[in-house]
């Protein structure tokens, strides 16, 4: 991998992804009237994907970014591509039906497919490499872990598992932290900015029109939304917001008020030596606990650790992130502790009251759809929310309504409390694993 000059990087965060970057492409601003077939709003994977989807079925595509394709959760997270989607789809059932249930647990399965077809189909280096493990820290995340194992069994996984108990657990990663661990060859890691700049090149080879700098100002809903930037107009049939965590609440109250911005943060270290790498992760798996305060890493294709973690909701980074992180890493890898940290950085994800993505339509607007809050786990659910509304505006399918039925609620008491409350609740989970 190449590293980028600084002034092809300009007005992206700092981190590891962004020095390392295949190519920073820059797309235009947003400077005339233009009208398409569909807007999108939002240049992450939700937003991309979307654009990939709906040109393969032929619909005009423009996509509007307020900062740089792949500036927000897209190209800062922990880039790892696990299977699901969601939390626990059983506690819908009344809404959904067991069916629906099911229908959820499935394209869980096939969202990860769709993002490694991607990549093959379209040779996008992001460094994939299959193999992932949920730990055991605790000996009641044990039998989690083997009835996860017997549902993913009974749900006819296809890829290979397997559990392991601590007297095994060394198989897969050098460290005495964890009671166990279920390994799925189905899931992995990527470098996750590079696969959005490599599908946002899909998107445009594909002829979607993208444009950096043109935040979306004002919606106009009706039978032709409008969506307004600071320097000029998209005029569409249908209109998809897939902003996240950075949506905020002027454009869309009804969806800024369900999506909670909350931070999660990372650390890169120096690259480490081949024994070093042997010995805390030998079959170069991706990884991440059960705890709710989890803690979740893996190699980079340049033998470094990426190790990320924490979980804030005041809409401020830590003081100092190595600070905040390095105890955990070195709790989990003792081996490395005094180890040379190269990068740090962090970013908001959107999380949701009930940890499930909402996908759907606006209820007072049926052309105007989203998809949002994926709670730490869209690498992988973003690209399935896509092809949902794909299909809903091509009319190929409806299968968008097995999420549009589950009901999300507001956050209470407005932008300033959702933060502390959701806090306060946090806290007490955290406790709980504690015991």
């Amino acid at each position: 991998m190449s590293v980028k000059s600084p002034i092809h990087s300009q007005h992206y965060p700092d981190s590891f992804y962004v020095a390392t970057a295949n190519n920073l492409f820059e797309y235009p601003k947003l400077t005339e009237n233009i009208n398409v077939d569909v807007c999108i709003i939002g240049g992450g994977f939700s937003g991309i994907n979307t654009a990939i989807e709906l040109r393969q079925r032929g619909y005009s595509v423009a996509l509007l970014e307020a900062k740089r394709i792949g500036w927000g959760a897209s190209g800062r997270n922990g880039g790892e591509l696990i299977r699901g989607i969601g939390h626990d789809a059983s506690q819908f059932k009344n809404e959904i039906g067991e069916q629906g249930v099911k229908s959820i647990q499935q394209m869980g399965f096939e969202a990860v497919e769709i993002v490694i077809d991607r990549i093959n189909e379209h040779s996008i280096d992001c460094d994939l490499h299959m193999g992932y493990c949920d730990l055991a820290v605790k000996p009641r995340h044990m039998d989690d872990l083997a009835e996860e194992y017997q549902d993913l069994k009974n749900q006819g996984y296809q890829k290979p598992i397997k559990l392991l108990n601590r007297n095994q657990i060394g198989e897969v990663i050098g460290s005495d932290f964890y009671q166990g661990a279920l390994v799925d060859m189905g899931s992995g890691h990527l470098h996750p900015l590079n696969l959005a700049l490599g599908e946002a090149r899909v998107a445009r080879e594909l002829g979607a029109q993208l444009f950096e700098y043109s935040a979306a100002e004002k919606i106009i809903k009706g039978d032709k939304p409008k969506v307004i930037t600071a320097q000029g107009q998209v005029t569409c049939d249908y209109l998809v917001i897939a902003g996240n965590g950075y949506i905020g609440n002027t454009l869309s109250p009804y969806l800024g008020g369900k999506v909670l911005p909350t931070g999660t943060y990372l650390l890169a270290t120096e690259p480490l030596t081949s024994q070093q790498c042997a010995s805390i992760i030998p079959q170069n798996m991706a990884f991440a606990d059960m705890r709710v305060a989890l803690d979740y890493f893996h190699l980079s294709a340049d033998r470094r650790l990426l190790f990320g973690g924490l979980c804030t909701y005041s809409g401020k980074d830590p003081k100092n992130i190595e600070a905040a992180l390095r105890p955990n890493l070195e709790k989990v890898f003792p081996q490395l502790k005094g180890v040379k940290i190269d990068y740090e950085w962090g970013g908001m994800m959107g999380i949701g009251a009930n940890r499930m993505p909402q996908i759907g339509r606006l209820p007072d607007a049926a052309n105007i759809y989203f998809a949002q809050a994926y709670a730490g786990h869209g690498v992988n659910a973003t690209h399935m929310a896509a092809r949902l509304i794909a299909e809903a505006i091509s009319q190929q399918s409806q299968r968008i309504d097995v999420f549009n039925d589950i009901k999300h609620i507001t956050f209470p008491g407005g932008p300033m409390l959702r933060s502390p409350m959701l806090a306060a609740g946090m806290l007490y989970h955290r406790m709980k694993d504690l015991l």
